[in-house]
């Protein structure tokens, strides 16, 4: 299952570009500054998704707490600029779930490997 997630989290990332690459088009006009920082934060989402990955795929021990705070994030973004990123929405949703319920329940792939037995020496 961390393969799978360590998959999807990247290309989940690359989703975010066009937010950063072309105006933003919200419900609310944030004129040419505003747009330049929102772009800015959709940049930042798809780096933040990249690295949740990188730690996921490497099984850091920071890894579902990382990814839960840029699934947060970018489930943020995706309620600002509503209507557009709708699939976005959902993904995010589906993510938090898995999260949460699976970190609750204990059945998060384990972010830390067991280290080696200690050998007892004569």
């Amino acid at each position: 299952m961390r393969l799978a997630l360590g998959t999807f989290l990247p290309l989940h990332g690359v989703a975010h570009l066009p937010g950063f690459t072309v105006s933003w088009r919200g419900a609310v006009h944030l004129g040419d500054t505003g747009i330049r920082i929102m772009g800015r934060l959709w940049l930042l989402a798809a780096l933040g998704f990249v690295v949740a990955s990188v730690a996921t795929l490497r099984a850091a021990a920071c890894w579902p707490r990382l990814t839960l705070v840029v699934s947060l994030f970018s489930l943020v973004l995706s309620a600002l600029a509503w209507p557009d990123p709708q699939i976005g929405v959902i993904l995010n949703v589906v993510l938090l779930t898995y999260l949460l319920i699976g970190g609750k329940a204990g059945r998060l792939p384990s972010g830390s490997r067991s280290p080696a037995p200690a050998v007892d020496s004569p």
